[in-house]
């Protein structure tokens, strides 16, 4: 059984991650999504919130092949613990292949793990995480770059960040 790790902060999962997730699961039997720690950031949503968002979206999506959990350890650790021999990585046009390259040579280094790295849609590569939330944050419409269900929840969140600034 081959098995592949899409690993990220996921903070908000957007329409871009979902794309490389489920084109991830066409190559591979069992692709394990893992909501990862970034001690460089301050998440906005809490692991285990972020975890249910993308499960949800998965099923909605009608994947099957995918299994979604945290880690806060390193990411070859985790593929390891779970026989994982690839992590699927996304790529868009603004430099994430000078930011994923040395990663992904580390991760080769440690513990022999390959990286594949597939080229986001370009109808979505414009999407991040961080956008998303600073569209949000001035007001904007974020419908179409997240799942549905997470436009409520980011506006709740940033009501509940506005009043703990004021």
């Amino acid at each position: 059984m081959t098995k592949a790790v899409c690993p990220g902060s996921f903070d908000p999962v957007t329409a871009g991650h979902l794309d490389v997730i489920e084109r991830s699961t066409r190559f591979f039997d069992e692709v394990h999504v893992v909501v990862a720690a970034n001690a460089a950031k301050t998440p906005m949503f809490s692991a285990q919130t972020r975890v249910d968002i993308i499960r949800r979206a998965l099923v909605e999506r009608g994947c099957e092949n995918v299994v979604v959990s945290f880690t806060d350890g390193l990411i070859t650790d985790y593929c390891k613990q779970v026989g994982a021999t690839v992590i699927v990585k996304g790529l868009r046009q603004n430099g994430d292949y000078e930011a994923e390259l040395g990663m992904a040579l580390v991760n080769r280094q440690i513990a022999g793990i390959e990286t594949l790295f597939l080229p986001a849609n370009p109808v979505l590569e414009h999407i991040s995480s961080s956008i998303v939330k600073d569209v949000a944050r001035h007001g904007g419409d974020v419908t179409g770059m997240v799942p549905d269900c997470v436009v409520p929840m980011l506006n709740e969140a940033l009501h509940k960040e506005r009043i703990s600034h004021e």
